[in-house]
């Protein structure tokens, strides 16, 4: 349900419609601003105020003759308003209603992505405490390690999605300014007490400094927040798709009625999500190669950043909302397999408590090396021969003048692997 609504929601953000009524709400504003300052009559700005409007097939066919879409845009307007809408655009240049307008729109776009994020941490912390007592194994270099609960995984996403979640707030604090200051920035037309009202109108903060536009590093620093955003998702999801793998199968995307896997094997039961996710995360980082190289600009302005921000702003967004929905969708009927995790958990024949056994070694006064030599050698015959690794230090005469069979027993013990967990939980979802 997340899913149906939420796109064509982002999707509008970024329609024509949305995009020029955003920019008459910056004009709109910048009147009542040039009112307040004694520029614009009482009179005409009621009238702009009440009859301002556009028609998009109008602003398409005059901007086939004029090739510029803000005096199509202007003209528009100029026809619903009539001679009051001199004053529309007075003292101002495009980029003061254009880069305001975008400043609009990636608030309400962030606004979504916000709502989505803390949708899906509350998915992820709702598994986390399911799972807070589940054993699993766990892998460095894709090998075993030593146990531990498999909650701990979905509260490490959820710790990285709450920074991620400050970014995304630092990021559309950035972007929430507003300019009113003329062709290179100078403000030479208009105060700017009135790029202050305007701003205010719109609930924006005025820029402290801009040239004829916004700087871009705002806009750079938005769109690597979506793409540190999508380097989690990227993380959740090889996870997923390594524990899905037939070898290990510890979870599984669901599989819902119907679905198929392959065109070619009826059996299969792939990872789609997940590796949809890990393709997208890909291209919201060359997005954000891209915004940075959109910060330089020649002189007070140039266009090379124009056409770039037409495609990368609508579709980081809009694939942003699309990764987030599919994420919290798959996490929420994620299917867990408790007991291949107490299967793979078995497989290497006890070696997961390797550590334990070199430290209690240690601690009877033998060296960290001995113990060592000791250990890994039991270890050793343990991958060679499949035997149990209780069995082969049980008998081991190297073993015995230093621990006995009650303390070598007692090593075997699952316990010490989550003694801790609640705290790491205090921690993380305190």
């Amino acid at each position: 349900m997340i899913e149906r609504y939420s796109r064509p929601e982002m999707s509008r953000i970024w329609e024509l419609q949305n995009r020029y009524q955003c920019m008459l709400d910056v004009e709109l504003a910048a009147c009542r601003a040039m009112n307040e300052s004694g520029i614009i009559p009482a009179e005409d700005l009621e009238n702009i105020l009440e009859n301002a409007d556009f028609n998009l097939e109008r602003i398409d066919e005059i901007e086939k003759v004029t090739r510029h879409d803000v005096i199509a845009f202007l003209t528009s307007v100029a026809e619903f308003v009539g001679p009051s809408a001199r004053w529309i655009h007075y003292g101002m240049t495009s980029s003061d209603v254009l880069d305001t307008a975008t400043s609009l729109q990636l608030m309400q776009a962030g606004g979504i992505i916000l709502r989505d994020m803390v949708k899906l941490s509350e998915e992820l912390k709702l598994r986390a405490e399911e799972f807070q007592n589940t054993l699993c194994i766990g892998r460095s270099h894709g090998i075993h390690a030593e146990p531990t609960s498999f909650g701990l995984k979905f509260a490490l996403w959820y710790g990285e999605m709450q920074r991620n979640i400050a970014r995304m707030e630092t990021a559309v604090e950035r972007i929430s300014v507003g300019q009113i200051s003329g062709a290179v920035g100078n403000y030479a037309h208009l105060s700017p007490v009135i790029e202050e009202i305007t701003c205010e109108y719109l609930d924006l903060t005025p820029v402290n400094i801009s040239t004829q536009v916004i700087q871009r590093d705002r806009i750079a620093e938005f769109l690597y927040a979506l793409a540190a955003i999508g380097s989690t998702i990227e993380k959740i999801s090889v996870e997923i798709r390594h524990l899905q793998r037939t070898e290990v199968r510890e979870v599984e995307e669901n599989f819902a009625s119907g679905q198929k896997g392959s065109s070619a094997m009826p059996h299969k039961r792939n990872p789609i999500t997940t590796e949809q996710m890990t393709g997208m995360s890909r291209l919201l980082r060359s997005y954000a190669h891209t915004a940075m190289e959109n910060n330089t600009l020649w002189h007070e302005r140039d266009i090379s950043h124009s056409s770039v921000e037409r495609i990368i702003l609508p579709d980081a967004t809009i694939m942003m909302n699309y990764m987030l929905n599919k994420m919290i969708t798959l996490i929420e009927n994620l299917l867990v397999y408790p007991e291949n995790m107490k299967k793979n958990l078995e497989l290497t024949n006890g070696l997961v408590f390797s550590q334990v056994l070199l430290l209690e070694l240690a601690k009877t006064g033998i060296s960290r090396e001995e113990s060592y030599a000791i250990v890994q050698r039991n270890a050793m015959k343990c991958w060679e021969t499949g035997e149990q690794f209780l069995d082969l230090l049980l008998a081991d005469d190297a073993v015995k003048p230093y621990l006995s069979e009650t303390e070598i027993r007692a090593i075997f013990s699952y316990d010490r692997y989550l003694k801790n967990v609640k705290f790491i939980y205090k921690r993380v979802f305190k």
